[in-house]
């Protein structure tokens, strides 16, 4: 979608060169792209003690527990 924009030419030519990026397009697209990773970084971040950790929880067994519910499921489907 063609978007006008009034930018900067020497950051956006600064930011071009930085990222060594052969269009405007490309570095306004890496920009956005950085930006938009950084602020879900920090969300994550944000969310540090927020979160209840239970040291008991095992992930592995929970994975083959349901691999093999699944596993259990599509054979009773197939024998039907």
């Amino acid at each position: 979608m063609p978007t006008n924009l009034d930018l900067d030419d020497k950051l956006i030519e600064e930011a071009r060169k930085a990222g060594h990026h052969r269009t405007k397009k490309e570095a306004v697209t890496a920009a956005l792209d950085e930006y938009i990773r950084k602020r879900k970084q920090l969300d994550i971040l944000d969310m540090f003690g927020k979160v209840d950790f239970d040291e008991s929880y095992d992930y592995k067994r929970e994975r083959h527990r349901k691999i093999g519910r699944a596993r259990a499921h599509s054979q009773a489907i197939s024998k039907r």
